[in-house]
């Protein structure tokens, strides 16, 4: 489903954190998907290239890094709008199974970082 709209996995939830709330900073991009700037940056550079969004330096802190979607970025969603159902249908699971799947492994994830 990836291949179709020219994205890797990594790429597409980039993607879904930009389009639940487009002009994240880097860092916060980054803390949203568990990512560290050098696995961040080149993954940005490549969605850069493929003019799914920009990169623009925030002009009240230059040290900050904001990630915007483009025209194409946005339109892309509309696309992508399929995925979330066809994954869910391919697990052969209940949603409140996937839910509360998804609730463990975020437990699991705090109890190793912490």
């Amino acid at each position: 489903m990836l291949d179709e709209l020219g994205l890797t996995y990594p790429q597409y939830l980039a993607l879904l954190a930009l389009w639940e709330r487009d002009g994240l900073t880097v860092s916060e991009l980054g803390q949203r998907l568990f990512l560290d700037s050098g696995t961040l940056t080149p993954l940005l550079k490549r969605l850069e290239a493929a003019g799914l969004v920009s990169r623009l330096r925030d002009t009240g802190d230059e040290r900050r890094v904001l990630v915007r979607l483009t025209a194409q970025g946005r339109q892309l969603k509309t696309r992508a709008l399929r995925i979330p159902a066809c994954v869910l249908q391919a697990t052969g699971c209940e949603p409140a199974e996937v839910q509360t799947l998804t609730r463990q492994i975020q437990a699991l994830r705090a109890r190793l970082a912490g």
